[in-house]
């Protein structure tokens, strides 16, 4: 049956009956009955609808009130799908596959509950209680990975703004967070057998300001790192909202901020490395690991410290952006060119990427990488993040390795949001709301077995020319909404799919991020307070290439 009146769920669930009649007061009476397995959701509602309420939501044996929301487990259920039921005896039920299934029926229910269950705070006098209708939802998302790649690298988040970004994708229903730790402009996690990775490492004197091209500098020296602890709280708040967080340690390019802090990591025979500082502007840099055993050493280092703070399954190695010129030009590396027996270049990159595979797989991790990894032979049992288009991805699934699809044409929030020069340092191709929402993850023409191999999808926000929360917001939303419902829900062939059903459910929604106090890109272009006039960007013109 379909409902009388369309709902306004992002990302939208695969059914939806009713609502028909009242069913449920959401009020002080209120209790949670939280069976074993779902006491991390039951923690989570607490903590959100709590204070947003001004609501106990006692534990249900500690109340004889029939008025509840119970949570249940059920393992006819895939492990992420939900059902839930509002019931006409005043209860709510949500019953998942597993307990991630649990807490994402959970975020369902507080949309259901209008965007003032987003605040923090009840305002006094003015917030009635919320009332649901008798209605049910049953859910499952399409992909495995729904991620997005925050980059910390270049523009430095503390650890409570990583934290924000961990709920604010719980509340879209993605569960990846991809953190790019480290770069050319800067190395964010602290390894302790190396501390000079950031004493050093972690800090540049200045920054451009803008794109690479532009004259401006930020001369306020800019930095700073995560500790073992912050790592851990990271984590530990993600797995609460059933979110992975998947380090990113970048080789054997991006690592000037490496070399600069121990400049034996470079090519030392044909680069004076004790001269390189940080980097302090953008692009893609020349200075690169030297192949030698000594620096597959220290980031084995490296990774046992990050394997030891992150749990994923999978850890990234970066691989992409390596320019070959030292590698051609040093006699160490021409030397071992020979030694392996690899041919070229390519097949040294080939060989530092089979290396970190193979080491990774004995410690019972699998590596992903940036599709360069396909250059000189893609490492056995490794997976790749395809982002120069749907080429690298389409190779490797038909080559039966598994892909993340997160092609800069289409999901790289970076690029700007409109055509126009109100846009802030406006960046690559015009991506709107709406070319987003249109995004499909699997190209045309892939065999069934190699589209099995798509795990998912991700969009990507890199920071260069977004040097702080708000910028980072501005970029990210409302298409990260656009982008979840893409990774989410079962949606129909891109020239299908229902936008204007989607801008109408983007009303409540934009009531939503202002509750959680997302400072988003208007409908109707950037504030004020948003823009950036006279600072440079690079905008491209015309339709991104569908390579």
């Amino acid at each position: 049956m379909e409902p009388r009146h369309p709902h306004d769920l992002i990302p939208a669930p695969a059914r939806v009956e009713g609502p028909w009649r009242c069913g449920f007061l959401l009020d002080r009476k209120t209790v949670l009955d939280a069976a074993p397995g779902t006491e991390s959701t039951a923690r989570w509602l607490r903590a959100a609808l709590g204070p947003a309420f001004g609501l106990p939501l006692r534990d249900a044996r500690a109340a004889t009130s029939g008025n509840v929301v119970r949570l249940r487990l059920d393992a006819a259920l895939a492990p992420e799908a939900y059902r839930l039921h509002v019931l006409v005896d005043q209860s709510v039920e949500i019953t998942g596959g597993g307990p991630a299934g649990v807490f994402w029926g959970a975020q369902t229910l507080r949309q259901l509950l209008g965007p003032d269950a987003f605040g923090t705070a009840p305002e006094a006098g003015r917030k009635p209680p919320a009332a649901l209708l008798t209605q049910a939802v049953e859910d499952a998302p399409r992909f495995g990975w729904r991620g997005l790649l925050l980059d910390v690298a270049r523009h430095f988040l503390p650890k409570d703004d990583v934290l924000r970004y961990v709920d604010l994708l719980a509340a879209h229903k993605l569960n990846v967070l991809h953190l790019h730790l480290t770069d050319d402009q800067g190395w964010r996690v602290e390894i302790k057998r190396h501390p000079r990775l950031t004493e050093v490492g972690a800090w540049r004197a200045r920054t451009k300001r803008g794109h690479r091209a532009s004259p401006l500098w930020t001369e306020t020296p800019h930095g700073g790192f995560y500790t073992h602890d912050d790592i851990r709280e990271i984590v530990a708040h993600a797995a609460e909202r059933h979110v992975t967080v998947v380090p990113e340690i970048d080789l054997p390019g991006h690592a000037q901020a490496a070399i600069a802090a121990y400049p034996e990591l470079g090519n030392t025979d044909v680069v004076d490395t004790a001269s390189l500082t940080v980097w302090d502007t953008w692009g893609v840099n020349p200075n690169v690991l030297a192949p030698t055993e000594a620096v597959l050493r220290f980031y084995e280092d490296v990774f046992e410290e990050v394997l030891d703070l992150f749990p994923s399954p999978f850890v990234h190695v970066g691989g992409d952006e390596c320019p070959k010129d030292q590698w051609k030009a040093s006699p160490t590396a021409q030397a071992r060119v020979r030694e392996l027996g690899v041919g070229d270049e390519d097949g040294l990159q080939s060989w530092f990427i089979r290396h970190f595979d193979r080491w990774l797989a004995a410690r019972g991790r699998r590596l992903i990488g940036w599709d360069e990894i396909l250059e000189g032979g893609l490492a056995e049992g490794a997976a790749v993040s395809s982002w120069r288009g749907y080429a690298g991805g389409i190779a490797a699934a038909e080559a039966g390795h598994d892909v993340v699809m997160c092609p800069e044409q289409h999901v790289y929030l970076d690029h700007r949001q409109a055509p126009g020069e109100d846009e802030p340092v406006p960046i690559g191709y015009v991506r709107t709301l709406e070319d987003v929402y249109r995004f499909e993850p699997v190209p045309p023409g892939l065999t069934p077995g190699a589209a099995a191999h798509i795990l998912g999808t991700q969009a990507n926000i890199w920071t260069e020319v977004t040097e702080s929360r708000s910028r980072v917001d501005y970029q990210v939303f409302p298409r990260l909404a656009a982008f979840a419902e893409v990774a989410w829900s079962a949606l129909p062939a891109p020239g299908a799919r229902d936008y204007p059903d989607f801008e109408r459910r983007m009303d409540t929604h934009y009531r939503r991020l202002d509750a959680l106090g997302v400072d988003y890109r208007p409908p109707t272009g950037p504030r004020p307070s948003q823009r950036r006039p006279g600072v440079t960007g690079r905008p491209l013109e015309g339709p991104p290439p569908n390579v």
